[in-house]
């Protein structure tokens, strides 16, 4: 689904891998290791070199935006640019229907984003990028605020989610996150990446 080969970037290292289609990747590794600066590079938000292909096409042939549709990233603080929640998603309707699996209630939607806790802008952050379908979900822990509850259901959202054929890379600094979601966990450590089983 997902093949990199020789991607590299300042502070990146060349590294190739797979991603196949329901795969959940997990990445561990100290902070400053590059694990967001990898994610970044595979979203097509920073400059870097190599080639990428999804389902067969190369990120050459696509304009970034396109790119990124189909390969989301979703940073540990996503952006908020309008005061009340529901102005962030494309169909609040939609969105709303699922508000209780990350258990949050339907009147959210009215609330200033001001109001928000750190975990409940993440589960947002998530749940809004699902509702946009991409075919590869770049997730830069995004359980990292959050209480066993609540990170128990987004697991299970994203989980759902793989089912449908779509492919998952987690970064998580938590080996036990690492180990239900993969037993084919990765490691990063100073921009170099290898394969780390758990």
């Amino acid at each position: 689904m997902l093949i990199v080969h020789e991607l590299c970037r300042p502070g990146l290292s060349p590294l190739s891998f797979q991603l196949e289609r329901g795969e959940c990747m997990t990445l561990q590794g100290p902070s400053g290791a590059g694990k967001s600066l990898l994610l970044r590079a595979l979203a097509d938000l920073d400059p870097n070199q190599g080639e990428i292909t999804l389902d067969g096409r190369r990120r050459t042939a696509m304009t970034g935006p396109d790119w990124r549709r189909q390969v989301m990233y979703v940073p540990a603080e996503s952006g908020w640019w309008a005061e009340r929640v529901r102005d962030h998603f494309l169909d609040w309707a939609e969105a709303g229907a699922e508000l209780e699996r990350v258990r949050l209630p339907k009147e959210a939607g009215d609330w200033p984003v001001s109001r928000l806790s750190s975990g409940e802008r993440q589960r947002l952050a998530l749940l809004r990028a699902l509702l946009r379908q991409p075919r590869v979900l770049l997730l830069d822990e995004p359980t990292a605020a959050l209480d066993g509850e609540a990170t128990a259901a987004v697991e299970g959202l994203v989980s759902d989610y793989l089912r449908t054929g779509a492919a998952v890379l987690w970064v998580t600094h938590d080996p036990r996150q690492a180990r239900r979601l993969n037993p084919r966990g990765f490691f990063m450590e100073s921009g170099r990446f290898r394969e780390a089983p758990l």
